[in-house]
């Protein structure tokens, strides 16, 4: 199914794009949804193109030493398969030119992306295009201004006319500078080319606490050259004093949006104080059904027939795989639960294993089985500390529980199809989507989920899935981890395990209900037809 007609054509800027193992330019969701949206235009017919960076070492590889200590190793990557469009554009860092060669995924016909490189023997600053998320405030900064300025210059080079500019988080708010520098470079004032600059520009946050968004100092930037000739006063008034990249992206476009409905009264809350900014609507995330999903599950699904077997199948293969790569045979009868995303201590993926009197025996009995996975940012102690401790409960349970390292697109595949419950608990509010719990969803795998992000949506409590905590949000951390945990384990206990072991039927119904309430609620098909009829039509 294409669509066609006349619509604008839209540049979609992003730090990072998740397409496949093999190609290194992702850490985690932001960089799977971006790849997942960009699959779905290419299926769909949709005039898009992406903008990113080639990032030589990518994210991080991240493996567990002897200890339980997770350990970063970077390697230079090689990507064979992209083609050199031979154009080169230059952006100015530090009042230093610096070269941007331009590569382009060749693989998505109408959808295609171009990646920026640095990494030329013409550059003194070869580093840049380097590590993802990784380095100083400064490196943050020049390689923003590589997405951002070398983005537009990229998209001008390669003659490519754009109508609209999608800003996915605020890594590419200095795309809005170029605008406009661009416009002011032809004589018009500062404030006529910001007015015509934001009818271009659409942007999405994904951050919904204030800390977690971007910011740097004013002097900072204007010694980096990120204002792009554009003055203080005139910063200041983009993105304020220190320059927050998020408020500069909501002044800058005209209409924004969050990734969830629960995401989008946050975000409008939360920066409720910002004047002169877009307005925020919510655009709930989706997911690339061919990707992560078993298209025979589905099916059978839709046409009423036995899932069970194929559930089962996939099952399988997924304990062949662990025993593969963790040398650890896990049980196909036993109850497994998934647990996998970035390592980050208020996603608390330690929080099932903190009360070992009623976990424990769980374990021991083979009631449950645990596969967790994920990485924490390098320089994220917190988050590396919360998987040395799952390592160390799992070498107490060795034939039950299981860490599986340098978590990637390959192993979530896996995960969100063979295991038979999904965990998630993020302190809530602080998940703005989550779309790990879409793809499980939709594999038959039942959400057990804190109500945050996209689940509040989705779930029918013991129809479809199951929540706990009722939404709490307690006066601090400690008072909602002790409520979340005596949530988490009654519904445990009370109906995950029961219904498995005790009414298979039932379990079965859930399933089905499960891939039919979901399928096609949050598929990339609806998301982009969001997109398209609520932000980038208007």
């Amino acid at each position: 199914m294409k669509y066609y007609g006349e619509l604008p054509v839209v540049a979609y800027f992003c730090m990072e794009f998740g397409l496949h193992p093999s190609l290194k330019t992702y850490a985690g969701g932001l960089g799977v949804l971006a790849g997942d949206y960009l699959k779905g235009v290419k299926d769909y017919g949709y005039p898009i193109v992406g903008i990113g960076i080639k990032w030589k070492q990518g994210y991080t590889d991240q493996y567990i030493n002897g200890d339980g200590w997770p350990y970063d190793l970077y390697k230079d990557y090689k990507y064979d398969f992209l083609k050199d469009t031979g154009v080169n554009v230059k952006v100015k860092i530090r009042n230093k030119d610096v070269l941007c060669k331009i590569w382009k995924v060749d693989c998505f016909g109408n959808a295609p992306l171009f990646l920026l490189d640095t990494d030329l023997p013409e550059n003194e600053d070869r580093w840049i295009t380097e590590k993802l998320y990784h380095g100083s405030g400064d490196d943050r900064i020049a390689q923003e201004i590589v997405l951002g300025v070398g983005g537009v210059r990229a998209l001008r080079a390669l003659g490519i006319d754009v109508d609209l500019y999608h800003f996915n988080e605020g890594h590419a708010v200095f795309a809005g500078l170029e605008l406009i520098r661009e416009k002011m470079s032809r004589g018009a004032s500062f404030e006529e080319v910001l007015a015509e600059s934001r009818k271009q520009i659409v942007f999405t946050t994904h951050t919904p606490v204030i800390e977690g968004n971007e910011s740097h100092p004013i002097d900072r930037l204007m010694y980096m050259g990120a204002n792009n000739g554009i003055t203080r006063e005139e910063m200041i008034k983009i993105g304020g004093e220190p320059f927050n990249m998020t408020v500069a992206a909501l002044r800058l476009s005209h209409i924004s949006n969050a990734v969830s409905q629960l995401h989008c009264k946050i975000s409008n809350e939360m920066w409720k104080h910002v004047d002169n900014r877009s307005k925020i609507i919510g655009i709930t995330n989706a997911i690339h059904l061919p990707t992560w999903v078993d298209s025979e599950i589905i099916k059978a699904a839709e046409e009423d027939r036995d899932i069970w077997s194929i559930h089962m199948k996939n099952k399988i293969e997924l304990i062949e795989f662990i025993r593969d790569k963790a040398g650890v045979k896990l049980e196909e009868e036993s109850l497994l639960i998934g647990f996998s995303r970035r390592a980050a201590t208020y996603k608390r993926g330690d929080l099932i294993f903190r009360d070992e009197n009623i976990i424990g025996p769980l374990l021991e009995k083979g009631k449950l089985q645990i596969v967790l996975s994920g990485k924490a940012h390098p320089q994220d102690n917190g988050g590396k500390k919360i998987i040395a401790d799952i390592v160390k409960i799992s070498k107490k349970y060795p034939d039950r529980i299981v860490y599986l390292e340098n978590y990637d697109i390959t192993i979530a595949k896996k995960l969100v199809r063979g295991c038979d419950v999904w965990l998630n608990n993020p302190r809530r509010p602080k998940e703005a989507s989550g779309t790990s719990g879409m793809k499980a969803a939709m594999n038959g795998v039942l959400n057990l989920s804190i109500l945050d992000g996209w689940w509040p949506e989705a779930c029918k409590h013991h129809v479809n899935g199951w929540q706990f905590g009722d939404g709490f949000q307690g006066a601090n951390e400690q008072e909602t981890d002790k409520h979340d945990l005596e949530a988490l384990y009654q519904v445990l206990l009370e109906k995950v395990i029961p219904t498995y072991y005790n009414n298979r039927n039932k379990w079965i119904k859930m399933m089905r209900n499960s891939i039919l309430s979901t399928k096609d609620e949050f598929s990339i098909e609806r998301m982009l037809k969001d997109y398209y009829n609520k932000m980038y039509i208007v």
